[in-house]
């Protein structure tokens, strides 16, 4: 029976040869790695819409780094990147209302981080100012103008309670970042309070549709009577003209006169109208039989 030992290769046999390019080749690739090592802890790339924060030994510096390539001493000095685009965070602020019912705004804020605060963001916020520095200011905001007004009115004034948030939220903050907007998404009460509100705004609907139906009511009155007046002065003027100039009467019959002769003209025992008798020339009476 054959040793198994002696079908495996033996590693230690000297005939063995080692090709000489073998140990440069992996000398090589290990050069290749370390220099790729030590490029990528020497160089650094800020994307478009940051700016880098650069930290040495646990300090940074006073200036931030603008977007592009550059190099920094390896495993000595990084590079953090703060976002200076605009960015949007939902929020949530719970009020009071001035009649002391509850209140619950959902607001979209639109904020930007300036590039002369980044390098102070970082340092007192770690670059993400929203939770630490915004989001409280802007309940706080909320919370100040809708507890001087009602909940009907917060419903119904909701851009005018939007536009002294911000104001409020600009100041409060301050010029270390700048708050763009404060979108109003929704506005919840309670249930009660909502059917109060929309029974109340249903009630005042009807209320100026009565007072609309009213008032065309009462121009259509104003106008029948100005008509009136009008056809009763037109009548007064020309009976007072047809007095004054009875010819007048007489010249507009002949005007409308078809050119045939009546057969019977009424005789007036007043004698009050004018005396007019057409001619009866031209028209052939019956024969009697």
């Amino acid at each position: 029976m054959q040793d198994r030992s002696s079908r495996s290769p033996n590693w230690g046999n000297p005939d063995i040869q080692i090709p000489p390019f073998l140990p440069k080749l992996i000398a090589v690739g290990i050069g290749v790695f370390a220099l790729v090592l030590l490029g990528g802890a020497s160089s650094y790339i800020i994307q478009p819409g940051t700016r880098g924060v650069k930290i040495t030994l646990g300090k940074a510096s006073d200036q931030f780094l603008p977007e592009g390539f550059g190099f920094r001493t390896p495993f000595i000095t990084r590079i953090v990147p703060v976002v200076i685009q605009q960015r949007t965070v939902a929020l949530r602020a719970d009020c009071f209302s001035s009649d002391l019912q509850q209140v619950s705004v959902e607001v979209r804020v639109l904020y930007q981080v300036p590039e002369a605060s980044v390098v102070r963001i970082f340092r007192e916020f770690a670059g993400d100012p929203f939770d630490s520095l915004i989001a409280p200011r802007v309940q706080e905001a909320l919370k100040e103008i809708t507890a001087v007004l009602s909940a009907e009115q917060i419903v119904r004034n909701r851009d005018d309670v939007k536009t002294k948030a911000i104001v409020a939220a600009r100041t409060k903050i301050g010029t270390m970042l700048n708050v763009e907007d404060i979108v109003i998404r929704d506005i919840h009460l309670s249930k009660e309070l909502e059917t109060a509100i929309e029974a109340k705004m249903v009630a005042e609907q009807e209320a100026a549709r009565a007072r609309f139906t009213q008032m065309q009511a009462q121009v259509e009155a104003n106008t029948a009577v100005i008509r009136a007046e009008g056809e009763a002065k037109a009548i007064r003027v020309r009976g007072e003209a047809l007095k004054l100039n009875p010819a007048y009467l007489r010249l507009q019959i002949v005007e409308k006169w078809n050119g045939k002769s009546p057969l019977v003209v009424p005789a007036d025992p007043n004698n009050s109208g004018p005396n007019l008798l057409l001619p009866l020339g031209g028209i052939e009476l019956p024969k009697k039989p």
